[in-house]
């Protein structure tokens, strides 16, 4: 027998949006726009009426939105747009780090006002104008009196084991998070932490004797637990704790691009007139949103960034991510958003059905950038990854209608170094030249600018897809 949908099911929902209860997020005509059910209405009204979200928004810790439209079924919301939405296994440490202090920050807050965070998972941050911003507005409950956080334990999953982690072993290792989407576990946190990790008291208090706790509660036949009374004084002050703990964490972990434009053996003029060059073709064609795809920290896109609405800078360089955004904050660039981004393994699509975690080419191709950089990039594809240049060119061609791509030919200092990697198989990467470069892309590009780079061995392209 066939069963009869529910009345929201035939709305176009939002894929990622059907583990609360509370409400959903769906698209009506291009526009994003979240629904609050009536089993939510009771909290959200008084998040309204007691000027809770206003404030909240003021202070820039809850994603600002506008009423569109009230039945007795749902309430309907538009939230502030956000052009490029990043996931937490995306991220720098920092980033993950003021995430994680903007949660704590938002939880204070509303504990003071008489709510609480109900969900404390990562993929309710986004980055905005670059900074940290909570996305969800249903994720507030009224607060009990000597209640406990109940998203405690989320909260250490998705940020303090994460970042405690990284801490001891290196920012790579954050990578787990791709696959946890639900959290670090507990007991991996713990088997992973070094034993003296057990010697902080913030580390054994808030990970490893939750573990035990967590690890009793799965044994005992009798699963019923009486709830811990936390008087609020004592849970502000845990919160202060956690957030002085968090901002004291750092890692130590040096990695090969991480200060790329510092150590490179790249002559300034050449660099320069690099800068200068896409710059003019940028102001030329006026393009207004780029996607600079092996980016590093930044540097090529700040130098020219005047010109844009928004650019997104991918790199595989943890680090070299890290010190992007650091530059995003310190110089206030609202329109660079950072993200960690391996091209010979960009990140899939996750979670239910494969379609709750959307992957980096879905989101660039929505994204639709008017132009792809690709710069000192494609001799690590095609010699590192061992990637013909048609199949980069097919790749790149998915992405804007314009791509500025350097060509490093045979003579270029890190060409030679890939090439002799190979060894005894030199000899079958025969076909690297600009010749083969040129055909292979002209199936999908037509080349419009190509401009030898003086004091390099290295060519830069002005491209069109056809």
């Amino acid at each position: 027998m066939r069963m009869k949908a529910s009345s929201n099911s035939f709305r176009n929902n939002h894929s990622s949006s059907f583990r609360d209860p509370s409400g959903y997020v769906f698209v009506d005509n291009n526009v994003l726009k979240r629904a609050v059910l009536p089993k939510y209405f009771r909290q959200y009204n008084a998040l309204k009426a007691s000027g809770f979200y206003k404030k909240v928004i003021k202070h820039s810790l809850l994603i600002p939105h506008n009423e569109s439209k009230t039945t007795k079924d749902s309430i309907e919301l538009i939230p502030e747009e956000i052009p490029f939405i990043t996931y937490p296994y995306e991220w720098s440490f920092s980033q993950l780090k003021d995430a994680a202090l903007h949660t704590l920050k938002l939880q204070n807050y509303a504990v003071s006002n008489g709510f609480i965070l109900k969900d404390a998972t990562a993929f309710n941050i986004a980055f905005h104008r670059g900074n940290p911003i909570f996305i969800d507005t249903l994720s507030f409950d009224f607060y009990s009196s000597d209640s406990p956080w109940k998203a405690f334990k989320m909260f250490v999953q998705h940020f303090l084991s994460p970042l405690v982690l990284a801490h001891y072993h290196g920012p790579t290792i954050l990578k787990l998070l791709q696959t946890h989407i639900d959290g670090i576990p507990l007991s991996l946190t713990t088997s992973l932490l070094p034993r003296k990790s057990k010697l902080n008291p913030t580390i054994l208090t808030n990970i490893h004797l939750l573990a035990k706790a967590e690890r009793k509660y799965k044994n005992q036949t009798d699963k019923k637990t009486k709830e811990i009374k936390v008087k609020k004084e004592r849970h502000l002050n845990h919160l202060d704790a956690l957030y002085s703990f968090i901002q004291g964490l750092n890692v130590n972990q040096k990695t090969e691009w991480g200060n790329y434009y510092e150590n490179i053996h790249y002559d300034d003029t050449a660099l320069d007139f690099k800068k200068n060059q896409i710059s003019e073709w940028i102001s030329y064609l006026d393009l207004k949103t780029v996607v600079d795809i092996g980016g590093n920290d930044g540097t090529m896109v700040r130098s020219f960034s005047h010109d844009l609405d928004f650019a997104i800078v991918g790199d595989i360089d943890e680090n070299a991510v890290d010190l992007n955004y650091q530059k995003i904050k310190e110089q206030k660039d609202a329109n660079i958003i950072p993200v960690l981004l391996d091209i010979l393994q960009p990140t899939p699509a996750l979670g239910f059905d494969n379609k709750e975690r959307f992957s980096i080419i879905n989101r660039l191709n929505k994204f639709k950038p008017d132009l792809t950089l690709a710069l000192a990039l494609i001799h690590h594809i095609s010699l590192g990854g061992n990637v013909p240049f048609l199949k980069i060119a097919e790749f790149f061609a998915r992405f804007s209608n314009y791509l500025i791509i350097e060509f490093p030919n045979r003579n270029d200092d890190m060409v030679q170094l890939l090439l002799n990697q190979k060894r005894d198989f030199k000899n079958h990467f025969d076909f690297y030249s600009d010749e083969n470069f040129e055909r292979d892309f002209g199936v999908f590009f037509e080349i419009e600018k190509r401009v030898a780079i003086p004091k390099s061995n290295r060519i830069l392209y002005q491209m069109k897809t056809i």
